[in-house]
């Protein structure tokens, strides 16, 4: 996982203790595991927006009625 051993791990959830204090770390958890959540949805589910403009077929080259001159 990173490098990470358990020495490290429980040595920043000491310094996330002392910083933030006991009683601010159950919001942090849960404002944490919402943002996972929410990119994992946005990152599995497309945007309509986007399906929208994908199912639009580009539009093909114009005609201007004039012959192409050589030079």
């Amino acid at each position: 996982m990173f490098g990470f051993g358990w020495m490290e791990l429980l040595l920043v959830l000491v310094i996330v203790l002392v910083v933030f204090g006991a009683g601010k770390l159950p919001q942090l958890g849960e404002g944490l595991g919402k943002a996972i959540k929410g990119f994992k949805k946005s990152v599995h589910e497309p945007e309509p927006q986007l399906e929208a403009q994908a199912s639009v077929a580009a539009p093909g080259p114009q005609e201007t009625g004039k012959a192409p001159s050589h030079t």
